[in-house]
């Protein structure tokens, strides 16, 4: 056991001394993956921020945890009377990526693991898309909801400079976003979100 802690201290000191810190940004373009109360579920913008630490681990492979607010849900048009309506749902969740990332090139990389997440909040909006007016808005709602949230995701990057680079990456989710008791189907409904975005090392 003392033999097992010893190494472990001994490549945390080295992930240490190599490590880099930054931090990155961008678009969300959320979805849910299945509703049978929603007919035409559609896609939702939302953005993505947070810090990230990136560590070799060997000659080609690198980890970058990752600590992100990342907004997602879904939204859906509705017409009523010639009058379209937007209904969507807010899921905003702090995020915690862990990237396991090949190196491909110095300045291109892929990359691939799982997300897991904690929801901090949920609210509901109808809107009137003629004059964008918000006709109702819940308030949160997230007590009815499981608030952890588990994905993998899949992406890639490059570097235009040493420092700043361009980000993509597909999470899809593994757990329902409702908890049993308030579920009302069959159905499974797991968060998928799209993100693109800027990243800087420091």
């Amino acid at each position: 056991m003392k033999k097992l802690f010893l190494g472990a201290a001994i490549a945390m000191s080295s992930l240490t001394f190599a490590q880099q810190f930054g931090i990155k940004g961008g678009m969300n373009v959320s979805s849910l993956s299945s509703d049978s109360q929603l007919s035409d579920q559609g896609s939702k913008i939302g953005f993505n921020a947070g810090l990230f630490m990136n560590a070799p681990i060997a000659e080609n492979f690198s980890i970058q945890p990752e600590l992100l607010y990342s907004q997602m849900g879904d939204k859906y048009d509705q017409t009523i009377a010639g009058t379209t309506y937007a209904r969507s749902r807010h899921l905003d969740y702090v995020t915690l990526p862990v990237m396991f990332q090949y190196n491909a090139t110095p300045s291109f990389y892929l990359e691939a693991g799982p997300e897991f997440g904690l929801m901090v909040n949920a609210k509901n909006k109808f809107t009137n898309e003629t004059d964008n007016n918000t006709i109702t808005e819940t308030g949160d709602y997230k007590d009815q909801l499981n608030t952890f949230n588990l994905g993998v995701g899949l992406g890639a990057g490059y570097y235009f400079t040493p420092n700043i680079g361009l980000t993509a990456r597909y999470v899809a989710g593994f757990t329902d976003i409702y908890n049993s008791d308030n579920n009302g189907s069959d159905d499974s409904v797991k968060n998928n979100v799209f993100q693109v975005g800027l990243a800087y090392k420091f």
